[in-house]
């Protein structure tokens, strides 16, 4: 069988899917590196809702979607900007999901770790405003049971005057928090209004600041989750940080040197990209485990041109592409996103992505897969 897909130039051409997926089986828990996948959510496709509305949630399959990368032994990172915070899912939606998945989490002995932002701000806000919406949802991930992530905050980002507001607002939130959070430094490639976070546009500078709030509180961090799509920035920066606070990869772009590591040190993971890739992602873990990082590396170099592919600028659109691998695979039943964000991405955009994580055989069934790909194809008038 073979399928016809549009090219970057909208002309088509005939791909020959493989038939086979990947093996992948479950295993053991990791003992190398703490991983984490970011969770997508999957909308209800059947409620009345526009752009505007609240997000309409299909709760059992999102659940289900977190036991999927719960029984590979992955962490879940929830709430976090995978699940579209900021982008289709409000603070309402997530504060659901957050109780939701930590109860799961707790069923089932997954690991989780939870978003803390200011999203339910709606408007210019004051420092004093930011700091007490960062309480509100520390809060409720505390009392949900689960690890915390202090988020960027678009809110403070522009209400700062500089790095004295960070310093004075991430030291608030690190003296009451009850267990170390994670913190998150998300780089505005994934959010423009990030940018000139922690007080200046200069990263050097930025840097600085960043590590002064970690080196004042290094018993309430447990790491740190650097998004900034530059390797050589985090190397330089996990080698600055307190012993026993972990640095988490979130670059997308050079996750599997990052994880590997050096003769130095090495970067644990909370991954958007380990969403579609979650299974093939713990298989590569284990065999880190055993010391061996050749073949470590030789599972996960082939996935990093999908992942470049999925987060290509505009870097924040990067979710289309992971549920409608989600759709592809079988772990919901539709391609429909909160925000409709299902139309953020272009068909040859969609046609690639279906493309290499085919070839890498993320599939567990291609041929559902392949059939599913065909029926997005025919929706844009591509005849079968």
């Amino acid at each position: 069988m073979t399928i016809r897909l549009p090219d970057a130039s909208g002309r088509l051409r005939t791909y020959e899917p493989r038939t086979e997926p990947l093996a992948a089986p479950t295993g053991p828990p990791f003992t190398s590196r703490t991983v984490f996948s970011a969770a997508h959510v999957v909308a209800d496709p059947y409620a009345d809702v526009s752009p505007d509305s609240a997000a309409a949630v299909d709760w059992d399959a999102t659940l289900a979607f977190r036991r999927h990368l719960w029984s590979h032994g992955l962490g879940v990172a929830e709430a976090m900007d995978t699940a579209q915070r900021g982008m289709g899912l409000d603070w309402a939606g997530a504060a659901e999901l957050i109780r939701r998945s930590a109860a799961e989490a707790e069923a089932v002995g997954g690991l989780i770790a939870c978003g803390v932002g200011t999203d339910q701000l709606t408007g210019p806000a004051t420092p004093d405003e930011v700091r007490a919406a960062y309480e509100e949802q520390l809060a409720v991930v505390e009392e949900a049971g689960a690890r915390a992530v202090l988020m960027a905050s678009r809110a403070l980002a522009a209400a700062a005057k500089g790095p004295e507001d960070y310093l004075e607002i991430y030291g608030h939130l690190l003296r009451q928090a009850a267990e170390p959070v994670i913190l998150h430094w998300l780089g505005q490639m994934f959010d423009p209004a990030l940018e000139g976070y922690w007080g200046s546009a200069d990263l050097d500078a930025a840097t600085e600041t960043f590590l002064e709030v970690i080196a004042a509180h290094p018993d309430k961090v447990d790491g740190v989750k650097i998004s900034l799509l530059d390797a050589r920035r985090e190397i330089d920066l996990r080698r600055r940080l307190p012993q026993g606070v972990r640095c988490y990869t979130g670059d997308d772009f050079h996750y599997p040197e990052l994880i590997a590591g050096d003769d130095q040190d090495f970067s644990h993971a909370l991954l958007g990209i380990f969403d579609p890739l979650g299974p093939l992602a713990a298989r590569a873990v284990r065999v880190l485990d055993t010391g061996d990082v050749k073949g470590f590396r030789e599972l996960l170099d082939p996935t990093v041109e999908l992942s470049r592919h999925l987060f290509q600028a505009p870097t924040r659109f990067y979710k289309t592409g992971v549920v409608l691998l989600a759709w592809l695979a079988g772990h919901q039943s539709h391609f429909t996103m909160v925000g409709g964000l299902q139309s953020a991405r272009s068909l040859p955009h969609l046609a690639r992505a279906y493309e290499l994580a085919d070839s890498l055989g993320l599939f567990p069934d291609p041929k559902l897969a392949e059939e599913r790909m065909k029926s997005l194809l025919s929706v844009y008038g591509v005849d079968r």
